[in-house]
């Protein structure tokens, strides 16, 4: 695989992760709404409120992908996720 092919592919995964970000996010049932009833998120919520005495920390994993559920991801996520999604993608395109 050549590199200029290896360099597209790279931008694809940055690009279709930026993109599936939030469809993930509202299918495992963080929504703009709140957690859906009887998704995981809900069961990550509940077990987050358990461990933590009563109410999810701030700043946890579960209040993290809850917020950006809500508000759709922040520049820096956005960042975050591209970087990582194009990252998998070159070394897929490396190893193949």
């Amino acid at each position: 695989m050549g590199l200029l092919t290896a360099a597209a592919l790279t931008a694809v995964g940055a690009g279709g992760a930026v993109v599936a970000a939030p469809v993930v996010l509202g299918a495992i049932g963080f929504t703009s709404v709140g957690v859906a009833a009887g998704s995981y998120a809900a069961s990550w919520m509940s077990a987050a409120a358990i461990a933590n005495g009563g109410g999810v920390a701030a700043g946890s994993a579960v209040a993290v992908l809850q917020s950006a559920g809500m508000a759709g991801l922040s520049t820096a996520a956005t960042a975050a996720v591209g970087s990582t999604g194009g990252l998998l993608a070159g070394i897929v395109a490396l190893i193949v």
